[in-house]
């Protein structure tokens, strides 16, 4: 086992037990160490920094009344960013967002290039620009399978979609960004 390791699950689990105290310094600790994080996860979503931030707080203050539900069954990031994902969803339903169910039959297809580094950071602010411009639900789902990491079936629950419309969306999102890309 990794000294390092262990001892930084020993501490970490330390805080968790001090913020189920109520320890109001251990909940700074574990704030400090997840805000920007939790913070981009909203943001992603919700696409206003303002909301982002509001939701970002209002998770925490979720997180840290419910603590004790925690079970640390997945890691205490992961339990906090899906506070963070469902209040942004919440958000976003609030708006009255509809789900479309869309065609299963799409293909995306694109060649990948090699660029350099200046390149390279460009495409990423051009590609960050168009994410940016897609709809709220293909935004949504584009960014809970790309960067959340989550999978068709995760997402039709958290977005109460089925599976088959995730993948719709994430298709239809797929081929959307490429177009805003051709465009630009």
């Amino acid at each position: 086992m990794n000294p390092k390791k262990g001892w930084y699950q020993n501490t970490y689990q330390d805080l968790i037990e001090r913020c189920k105290a109520q320890d109001q310094s251990a909940q700074f600790e574990i704030y400090k160490l997840y805000y920007k994080s939790m913070f981009n996860t909203g943001l992603r979503i919700v696409k206003n920094h303002a909301v982002a931030e509001d939701i970002m707080q209002e998770a925490f203050l979720l997180a840290f009344s419910r603590i004790d539900t925690y079970k640390g069954e997945v890691s205490f990031g992961a339990w906090l960013r899906r506070i963070v994902i469902n209040k942004s969803i919440d958000y976003i339903r609030a708006r009255k967002v509809k789900f479309e169910e869309l065609d299963n039959n799409i293909s995306v297809t694109g060649e990948i290039s090699q660029i350099d580094e200046d390149e390279e950071k460009e495409q990423l602010e051009k590609i960050k620009k168009a994410i940016e411009m897609l709809s709220d639900g293909y935004r949504i789902v584009l960014s809970l399978y790309l960067i959340e990491g989550y999978d068709h079936e995760e997402i039709g629950q958290i977005l109460q979609i089925s599976p088959s419309s995730s993948r719709s969306q994430l298709t239809r999102a797929k081929q959307k960004l490429l177009e805003l890309l051709k465009k630009k």
